[in-house]
């Protein structure tokens, strides 16, 4: 519970960053009257802001407390609440088999592109967020898992942005894939789920195909964002063993346990339905701001000494994704 000078010092940060926040949100809005759709969303624009703040204008340290709780203790609250979006009753209908492929794939990614990103010179927790953000969830991924490892800000910002940019690319190509494979409305559903970042992205890009797609793209994605529970967890557990001393928040961080909480009470009916949205609309809200800490933590004149090695990573790893992801639908003969 935050006491009276606890709060003083951390309003002028927090002012700030909600301040950010709206801005964010109300260009998102903007571009959905304008053009019908987002195609960067208020996440993006949060960090983006933020960090362009942060790069034109002197911030006193008066703003440092208030922007570390956005970008650390209003993240982490907004991952408890992800949880409640997830229930275990979705992924009964998808099948054993398509179950497994996946956590399969996202293993499997999660290696090849945290290899990558070493071989191309980047430290190790930078390679980490974009394994996280490629192979299972993008924006959100990378923001759960940045203070799993305790990551810089920079680094976090780096990937967030490398990241988004990827990510709307690919909502713009996938119809080729479509075409170019041959793919069927339930194929090209499956391919998205697989291989598209955020659960927006996904409908966006299934839309066009059909209803077919887009519930399959729905539920595939859903269960790609389930490996984000044992993928934070494992991290946990390997930055603990690095450390000197290994303790139960090290391995079990109280906000992953609140997403598994979460999860299970989703699961086992205890959230109310009409509480689901709002819960949902909540978690996202707090993620918004809390990329608008991280953007107001970074300076882009350090953020872009990595940039080139980021995006080669992130594309290497996209594509590899997207070859094992057409693989993955023909062993499981997904017509």
């Amino acid at each position: 519970m935050l006491c009276p000078p606890r709060l003083l010092a951390i309003f002028p940060g927090l002012a700030l960053a909600g301040a950010v926040t709206l801005a964010a949100l109300l260009i998102e809005r903007l571009e959905i009257v304008a053009t019908g759709g987002h195609f960067i969303e208020s996440l993006v624009l949060a960090i983006l802001l933020g960090t362009a703040i942060r790069s034109a204008l002197p911030l006193g340290p008066r703003f440092e407390p208030g922007i570390e709780f956005s970008a650390r203790t209003i993240l982490e609250s907004a991952v408890v609440l992800l949880g409640a979006s997830i229930s275990v009753a979705d992924i009964g209908e998808a099948g054993f088999g398509l179950v497994a492929g996946i956590a399969g794939l996202v293993c499997l990614s999660l290696l090849f592109s945290f290899g990558i990103g070493l071989a191309l010179g980047l430290p190790a927790k930078l390679a980490t967020l974009v394994a996280c953000g490629n192979s299972i969830c993008g924006n959100s991924a990378i923001a759960a898992a940045a203070p799993v490892i305790a990551a810089e800000p920079r680094d976090v910002a780096a990937s967030i942005a490398f990241t988004a940019i990827l990510g709307v690319g690919a909502v713009l190509l996938m119809p080729l894939v479509q075409t170019v494979a041959g793919l069927s409305a339930l194929q090209y559903g499956t391919f998205a789920g697989l291989t598209v970042y955020a659960v927006p992205q996904v409908l966006a890009a299934t839309a066009p195909a059909g209803l077919v797609s887009m519930q399959t793209g729905t539920l595939v994605k859903l269960i790609r964002v389930l490996m984000l529970g044992p993928v934070l967890l494992m991290l946990g557990i390997i930055n603990g063993r690095r450390g000197r001393q290994v303790s139960l928040q090290h391995v079990l961080p109280w906000f992953i346990a609140g997403f598994a909480l979460m999860m299970a009470l989703r699961s086992l009916g205890l959230i109310p339905e009409i509480a689901l949205q709002p819960i949902a609309g909540l978690s996202n809200l707090l993620t918004v701001m809390a990329m608008a800490g991280l953007g107001l933590s970074v300076d882009i004149r350090s953020a872009t000494r990595a940039g080139g090695r980021v995006i080669l990573a992130a594309c290497l790893s996209l594509a590899a994704l997207g070859g094992a992801s057409l693989m993955l639908i023909h062993m499981l003969q997904i017509a």
